[in-house]
């Protein structure tokens, strides 16, 4: 039986992306993950078995990744893992440049010395972000696959250098790579340090809901079932050393996400509307923040078929509802309660 190595499998789109392809493929999953603060082994709970198996370890790690290669047959790499929260990247981009650049080119040299140039039926996509374009003005046309990498922080330029290595993986020596650039990702089981869930839980806990400059800076917002959805596609019917751009074609200023995640947690606690708006406080913007990202996902609609599915104003209700119903998740995970109990399984994180 073939297999799939899934790196960040435990994080939040790369649970999300196994929950779906345990119901998508034969194949057995091999979900690697370092465990880091953001990995969480809850979001694998009742996805565990004989067909998806986790083995906790990082990608930096060569001796571990080519042993995975060499026990198990596995046809196809689905890359996630990777620092990618930009306000840490700001504050310390060591680990960005560590595990985003150098963990790609293990993944990348391990696959090229297992597969032996025979590529048939081999598959390795890499998942990247639209951060690596930079910025668009108001009236600029979307990203799309032919736009120039402007790269403005230290996690956005790791992610670019990992793009640069796989392509240059795929003209030199022929690996059968494949990337994705998607936009902002919102849905269940997000790290509450993200935006979305941050709000949701400040507001719900009645504490200050800080917004960066004028909160005027906009994001195309991709539901995670949609990204999942596109990956699927794309690992199995994109063209060989492609670039497929995942847009949610859904812009919208973070304030005014704010404003509607606002009043959704009023509607859903069923308290007065307005409430959860005064806790808003502008702070001092983020250094060198990008002002507007959206994508032009024209090529992966006409190739492969695929559009989004969700929006995100019809999506707050349900997302509010699911944060407010896991809230001891989130509590677990905010506190750091949630990685003692796996050190104690698995060691301290980063060790294989």
């Amino acid at each position: 039986m073939s297999a799939w190595l899934i790196t960040g499998g435990a994080g939040f789109i790369g649970a999300n992306f196994t929950a779906r392809a345990l119901k998508h493929t034969t194949a057995r999953l091999i979900v690697l993950d370092a465990l880091t603060y953001a990995g969480d082994l809850a979001r694998l709970d009742g996805l565990l078995g004989p067909r998806c198996v986790f083995v906790k370890g990082d990608v930096r790690d060569e001796v571990l990744v080519h042993k995975l290669f060499a026990a198990h047959a596995i046809s196809h790499v689905i890359h996630f893992a990777a620092e990618s929260h930009v306000d840490r990247s700001i504050l310390g981009p060591r680990e960005f440049i560590q595990t985003n650049i150098e963990g790609t080119m293990v993944l990348l040299e391990a696959a090229r010395s297992a597969w032996h140039g025979d590529c048939d039926g081999k598959r390795f996509l890499l998942v990247s972000t639209d951060e690596v374009f930079g910025s668009l003005g108001p009236q600029d046309p979307p990203f799309n696959e032919e736009t120039p990498y402007r790269p403005n922080s230290p996690y956005s330029s790791s992610k670019a250098a990992a793009d640069h290595l796989a392509r240059a993986w795929h003209h030199t020596y022929g690996l059968p790579v494949v990337i994705s650039n998607c936009s902002n990702n919102y849905g269940p089981w997000q790290f509450p340090e993200k935006l979305l869930p941050l709000m949701i839980l400040n507001a719900v806990e009645g504490r200050p809901l800080p917004v960066y400059g004028d909160g005027l800076q906009v994001r195309d917002w991709l539901h995670v079932e949609d990204h999942v959805s596109a990956l699927l596609l794309i690992l199995e019917h994109g063209l060989l050393g492609r670039t497929y751009c995942i847009g949610g074609h859904d812009e919208c200023p973070n304030l005014e996400v704010v404003f509607g995640l606002c009043d959704t947690v009023d509607a859903v606690l069923g308290q007065p509307q307005g409430t959860s708006r005064k806790l808003i406080q502008h702070v001092a913007d983020r250094p060198g923040h990008d002002r507007r990202y959206a994508i032009d996902s024209a090529r992966i609609r006409q190739e492969l078929g695929w559009i989004p599915t969700q929006r995100l104003s019809c999506a707050l209700p349900e997302l509010v509802r699911w944060y407010v119903g896991h809230k001891p998740w989130c509590d677990a995970v905010r506190s750091g309660a949630y990685r003692a109990f796996y050190e104690q399984q698995y060691g301290p994180s980063g060790t294989p």
